[in-house]
């Protein structure tokens, strides 16, 4: 998926929603647990209930390397079901992958070639030669960790240099020579605010990945005001807000129902550049 047809289905669904789906066996609802594959089950059942209101969904992969063999047949397993069921989703791999350039080329099969999803998530501490094997398939996204959302992003991220570059900065600068706003993107978390303005002064142009809105308790509001541009510029995830919203037999239609609200509250933000 381009970066226009991204924007198109945005346009479309009037909707910048990815939905996390951050599956753990320990909370999904009891009554799944008698199903042969009960991540799957419970998967299947949240994409049913909020494709309609989202443009991208987001297998966290911890989720499912937690459980050995049995969590990556759930992976592509419901990999598969999104692929065939609603094409028009673009599909986030949040691996957070990076390391030696031969090893980064063993992920980047697995992930693009091997099961054929639109992005991955890239962490880019060791450099130019960890991320660039992600960046030779065409059509593929690399989405890079850039200003997460957690506490421990001030240890490395918010520090500057003796010119008051921060790491951050320098990774958004830096990695622009590796490849563009047509195959690359890059993690902000939403709990960053007004940072929104300085990494749009950078990146004006490129996609923005934004975990933190929901249960992390970041502003949409706010990601919007800072962080949009013409094309919309955003990919906002929610997962535990959504897909953890009710623990009974009725958790899908509740997770649709979350989902619907979230895109309500999109709508709204997009009017300002879709008028």
């Amino acid at each position: 998926m381009n970066k226009q047809e991204l924007f198109e289905n945005i346009k479309k669904k009037q909707s910048f929603l990815c939905v996390g789906l951050d599956t753990d066996i320990k909370k999904i609802p009891e009554h799944l647990l008698k199903e042969e594959d009960p991540i799957f089950a419970f998967n299947k059942a949240i994409i049913d209930a909020t494709a309609p209101y989202c443009i991208a969904y987001k297998p966290n992969l911890a989720f499912y390397e937690s459980m050995g063999v049995k969590g990556w047949i759930a992976f592509e397993k419901t990999v598969e079901y999104i692929k065939t069921n609603y094409p028009d989703q673009f599909i986030i791999a949040d691996a957070k992958r990076g390391d030696i350039g031969n090893t980064s080329a063993m992920y980047a099969r697995t992930f693009f070639e091997e099961m054929n999803i639109d992005s991955v998530t890239v962490a880019p501490y060791m450099g130019e030669d960890s991320v660039t094997p992600f960046l030779t398939y065409e059509g593929k996204w690399v989405i890079l960790l850039a200003l997460t959302s957690n506490k421990g992003s001030h240890d490395f991220q918010l520090t500057a240099d003796t010119e008051g570059e921060r790491l951050f900065e320098k990774v958004l600068r830096k990695s622009q020579e590796w490849a563009n706003d047509e195959n690359m993107m890059y993690v902000v978390g939403a709990t960053q605010g007004r940072a929104f303005e300085d990494i749009r002064k950078i990146v004006p142009n490129h996609f923005l990945l934004v975990p933190g809105v929901g249960a992390q308790g970041g502003s949409l509001e706010e990601v919007c005001k800072y962080g949009m541009n013409s094309t919309c510029g955003l990919i906002v995830n929610s997962s535990r807000a959504i897909i953890y919203a009710d623990k009974t037999e009725n958790f899908a239609v509740v997770a649709g129902q979350e989902a619907q609200k979230v895109q309500a509250q999109m709508a709204e933000q997009l009017k300002a550049i879709l008028a």
